[in-house]
């Protein structure tokens, strides 16, 4: 199947921005949508062959207008929590805009997607609802095979890079106490590389043995979350007393954070911990590609924003004293 020309939702994410740099290396033409242009444009506007369109992607006729003329669509749309403790956001972000991802591929007669899932994801057992909406839009995504569209879904466990949304989020939250009260802390992850994953989804695009697949993907090592919280705090060179939660405790935190703004933890996190983020088999091995450890690149770019972060801090200081 020749690729010329992409689609990508979700391409100002994390995930989106390094894969589209990867895209870009192959020749292949890009076209990003997002909801808000001018935020974004600094990052993705300067890549060669990069269409950057704001537009509504749960408008479906504005879906039918962007992927005209496109040869495959990249879905990497999701969120890890939403406003309410319903589901039903999750289902809105996951399960509602697959469908019209779908429908708008059929009207153009794309015959190419790429699906972006979680880990463990399971429509009817997934004991939270994002990974429940999670594997019904990983289904509902398969199911398309049926008219015609070649389907590929990626499984990830927690994905780390420079920008993440992990090990940036934990750091910041370690500088704020010196007391870090942890819950989930035996919860096991495997933590892969954001490159590796772009790296995949390119692999992928074109070859047809991964039509049909589920690919999952993982790190080398496998880690508690105590483990990954205390590998943090070194990174960025600060000493925290972290109090392992037991289940009712954190429980507990969990629901209180339900209502703080911006949920850093939640009942939907806690209950997605339940289940391990480890593969049974690692795929990108069948990919020929070598998963970066955490070791390799975390260290150096916790500890280019602490120092950052602390360069401001004094600059912010220095012009108090200057004022005073």
């Amino acid at each position: 199947m020749l690729i010329r020309k992409i689609c990508i939702l979700g391409g100002t994410g994390f995930v989106g921005r390094v894969l589209a740099n990867r895209l870009v290396r192959d020749d292949i033409r890009l076209r990003i949508l997002t909801r808000n242009r001018e935020r974004n444009k600094d990052d993705l506007i300067l890549l060669p062959r990069t269409e950057l369109v704001e537009t509504d992607v749960h408008n479906p006729e504005n879906l039918k207008q962007q992927f005209a003329n496109c040869d495959a669509v990249i879905n990497l749309v999701g969120i890890l929590n939403e406003r309410g403790r319903d589901g039903r956001g999750f289902r809105h972000v996951h399960v509602d805009l697959t469908r019209k991802v779908i429908e708008a591929c059929r009207a153009n007669g794309i015959r190419r997607l790429l699906h972006m899932s979680a880990l463990h994801a399971d429509a009817e057992r997934g004991p939270s609802h994002y990974l429940r909406t999670k594997g019904e839009a990983e289904d509902l995504a398969h199911l398309a095979s049926d008219c015609g569209i070649k389907v590929t879904s990626f499984r990830p466990s927690v994905i780390f890079g420079t920008h993440d949304s992990f090990f940036n989020r934990f750091a910041a939250l370690l500088r704020l106490t010196w007391v870090f009260p942890l819950a989930c802390h035996g919860a096991r992850f495997a933590p892969v590389h954001v490159g590796d994953v772009a790296e995949a989804m390119t692999r992928t695009l074109t070859d047809p043995s991964s039509y049909g697949r589920r690919y999952h993907l993982c790190g080398p090592h496998v880690y508690t979350l105590e483990e990954l919280v205390c590998y943090t705090a070194c990174c960025i060179g600060v000493k925290r007393w972290i109090i392992p939660l037991n289940d009712i405790l954190s429980r507990i935190q969990a629901a209180v954070f339900d209502f703080v703004p911006g949920k850093p933890f939640s009942t939907d996190n806690y209950l997605s911990a339940k289940i391990d983020s480890v593969c049974d088999h690692n795929d990108l091995a069948k990919l020929g590609i070598t998963p970066v450890p955490i070791e390799a690149v975390v260290p150096q770019y916790l500890s280019n924003r602490f120092q950052r972060a602390r360069y401001y801090q004094m600059r912010r200081r220095s012009h108090r004293n200057t004022v005073a």
